[in-house]
């Protein structure tokens, strides 16, 4: 298990060198100019040289690449922002709280989704037509479901609200950033339940692709471990078919999705733009949405660069996840 963890810290480290090496040569091949975003459209030639020597971009590549890895992992610096003229660090540690507690309520919408699914097939025959309706939800694009949902569950039923984190005034906005948590820490119970009426919708939206992703390898893999003679052991000791699978079937079937739990991720933060900008959520999708429409690539640069950087993070944990739950994987 230790050759497995240095194994994969080195491979986490190497792979985050490359995406750094790899958003900079980006940097480099845009053509914008970033001496001129700093100092605005209409400044004089002789400003934007001057701006130019201040940001190091008249020195060759390689003492660039030097400058800019110092700037990014010693001082996180990841540029200043043309759109809201402040920094692009600042502006993702602003919205990141906001798309941290959507992602994290997609996740678990997902697990709920990826059991009923796997499970439901195995010890519920009656759930077959749930299955189908969320086969066909998830067959959608993204778009698609989120507008649709937006159409029946807010403009038509009124049964959730269309956007936004809250409706009530004078929301907190700390400690940890998530909405529902720091209502409940502040005594507001009306204003938690408010967030997570909120945080249906888009969650449901982001998290259902993910959720029969994982259920179908989850029940997938079910079946060929209920085929295994220590499963038929199991049951000629009376355990019922729920007990089977509880102590022996599910962690023997994890590794498969795991690995499409980690694949999923990517898609998760990838939607994150369509989701955010269709329910105005305040995050970083939403962030890289309008950093877009004013041409602001440093801003859209840097949320690649942490995006890139959380998903490298993430698959590196599955993999641990994975090590864990079938001690195979690490040898």
């Amino acid at each position: 298990m230790k050759r497995f963890l240095l194994l994969r810290l080195a491979g986490l480290v190497g792979v985050l060198v490359v995406m750094t090496a790899v958003v900079f040569v980006l940097r480099q091949l845009l053509p914008a100019d970033p001496a001129r975003a700093a100092v605005g459209p209409n400044a004089p030639e002789s400003v934007v040289a001057a701006k130019r020597v201040e940001l190091g971009l008249d020195q060759p590549l390689y003492l660039q690449f030097g400058r800019y890895l110092d700037h990014l992992f010693l001082h996180g610096d990841l540029g200043q922002s043309s759109r809201t003229s402040r920094p692009v660090g600042g502006d993702i540690i602003g919205a990141l709280p906001a798309s941290l507690e959507l992602v994290v309520a997609a996740v678990l919408v997902a697990i709920v989704i990826g059991l009923v699914l796997a499970l439901g097939e195995l010890l519920l025959p009656w759930a077959k037509p749930i299955r189908w309706i969320l086969l066909a939800g998830a067959s959608a694009p993204i778009f698609l479901t989120g507008l649709l949902g937006l159409l029946l569950l807010w403009f038509k039923w009124h049964l959730l609200p269309g956007g936004g984190r809250s409706g009530l005034a004078d929301a907190p906005t700390g400690p940890t950033g998530f909405l529902t948590v720091d209502s409940l820490l502040a005594g507001r119970p009306l204003l938690a339940w408010d967030a997570v009426q909120h945080l249906a919708l888009p969650a449901l939206t982001l998290g259902l692709p993910m959720g029969v992703a994982v259920g179908r390898a989850l029940w997938s893999s079910l079946l060929g471990t209920m085929r295994q003679d220590y499963v038929r052991t199991a049951r000629s000791k009376g355990l019922t078919e729920g007990q089977v699978v509880r102590r022996h079937a599910l962690r023997n079937s994890a590794a498969a999705p795991l690995s499409m739990a980690g694949l999923q991720i990517g898609l998760i933060l990838a939607n994150l733009l369509i989701v955010e900008r269709i329910f105005a959520w305040p995050g970083i999708g939403l962030y890289t949405v309008q950093s877009l429409g004013t041409d602001d690539l440093t801003a859209v640069l840097g949320v690649a660069l942490v995006t890139g950087a959380a998903y490298i993070v993430i698959n590196a944990l599955v993999d641990l996840a994975q090590a864990v739950a079938d001690p195979r994987v690490s040898l």
